[in-house]
């Protein structure tokens, strides 16, 4: 058969333009610890801070010029950590801007004007300054992984067949287009205190299918990733206040929260419903109660949960009689069933997003308020919330 030259042209551009959008998968971290002082392992691009509980490492990937969808994948395994913690997996577009990473590595100060109450540091962005980006909020669960064995056996409930042997997030992330393009830093953290610690996986996913780019601006983050940042427990002292500053008309502009309440033992913040309120130039752009009542659903995830028993009455069938009967019996309870603030162990946390239409160049104001409870002697209540913006210019 002879090809003309059309059918060669319109062959390799459908040929092409099918490759084009294939998905493109990124490896950031494979099989990568961290823990509190304890194993690394040989990659020389893992740079570990605050005795290894944040890793990060320089990534490189195409730019994506008509733009990409992007996805992160994030997957987690206790290394003998049996604690459900809060964890975050953060971006840094350039080291040489102020960030957690170059105050961590390199002993430098939070400006004075990211500080809110005059103690906690590095919450809110400054013009030389901006708090980390969250790809990715997550708990962990606990012990999963590492204690996903019969050791535990006598804990699992009959309705789970086996602990699972990880535990994964996917979260979309095509609005941070801008910001996990071309060069970057990806980083974990986690909130582990113990030498065995955690192993992670990270990947970053493409598409390649063409879509708008959008401007970000970061505004607070109140996890303290770095040594020398306070638990923030302010809220329980009053609102969050930050300014921030188009430069030119912003259209189609979303606000992103992150939100999780913890501490406090029993009836602390973890175990309480408490409002969180946004004001955006004095308007209530956000009033809800963030809540998780289905943290049962994770308990494959969590072969070391505390477990206690609790006397209840039970409907069930007696073959003999042929009928429904109810007799007395006792329930195993784990502590990962219980309903907390925004988040269960094994979860990750979806952010709200707030569309607040378009926003007119100049200066505008941001208030975060949360009726928090104060932390006291042991027991550490506070919130973990971070926000962003994006917008089209």
């Amino acid at each position: 058969m002879k090809l003309t030259p059309l059918f060669v042209t319109l062959f390799f551009t459908a040929f092409f333009s099918v490759k084009a959008q294939e998905n493109i998968t990124h490896t950031v971290f494979k099989n990568e610890p961290i823990n509190f002082g304890g194993e690394t392992d040989n990659e020389t691009d893992v740079i570990r801070l605050e005795n290894g509980r944040i890793i990060y490492k320089k990534i490189t990937v195409p730019s994506f010029p008509k733009g990409t969808d992007v996805k992160i994948k994030v997957s987690l395994r206790s290394n003998g950590d049996r604690w459900d913690k809060s964890g975050s997996c953060f971006v840094v577009k350039d080291l040489n801007e102020l960030s957690i990473l170059n105050i961590s590595k390199n002993n430098k100060e939070f400006p004075s004007n990211s500080t809110v109450y005059s103690k906690f540091k590095g919450v809110k962005a400054t013009e030389n300054y901006a708090p980390v980006i969250e790809l990715l909020r997550f708990m962990t669960p606990f012990g999963v992984g590492y204690y996903s064995d019969n050791t535990v056996k006598y804990r699992r409930p009959v309705y789970i067949p086996t602990w699972e042997k990880e535990v994964v997030w996917e979260q979309d992330i095509s609005h941070l287009k801008s910001l996990v393009s071309n060069t970057f830093y990806v980083g974990v953290w986690i909130d582990t205190w113990t030498s065995e610690g955690y192993k992670v996986d990270v990947d970053l996913i493409y598409s390649n299918r063409p879509r708008k780019t959008l401007k970000v601006l970061p505004l607070v983050n109140t996890i303290s990733y770095v040594n020398g940042q306070s638990l923030p427990d302010f809220f329980a002292t009053g609102p969050l206040d930050q300014n921030f500053e188009l430069l030119k008309n912003a259209k189609n502009v979303r606000l992103y929260f992150t939100t999780t309440g913890h501490g406090g033992h029993e009836g602390g913040d973890e175990f309480i419903k408490i409002k969180n309120s946004i004001f955006i130039d004095n308007q209530m752009v956000l009033d809800t109660i963030p809540w998780r009542d289905d943290c049962a659903s994770f308990r494959r995830f969590n072969p070391t949960s505390g477990i206690w028993l609790k006397k209840d009455s039970a409907s069930y069938i007696d073959f003999e009689a042929k009928a429904y009967k109810i007799k007395e019996i006792e329930e195993r309870i784990a502590s990962s069933d219980l309903s907390r603030s925004n988040w269960c162990p094994g979860s990750y946390v979806k952010p709200f997003v707030i569309d607040l239409g378009d926003l007119k160049a100049g200066k505008h104001t941001m208030q975060i308020l949360i009726p928090a409870t104060a932390a006291y002697d042991d027991k550490l209540n506070h919130w973990l919330v971070s926000a962003y913006i994006t917008y089209e210019d």
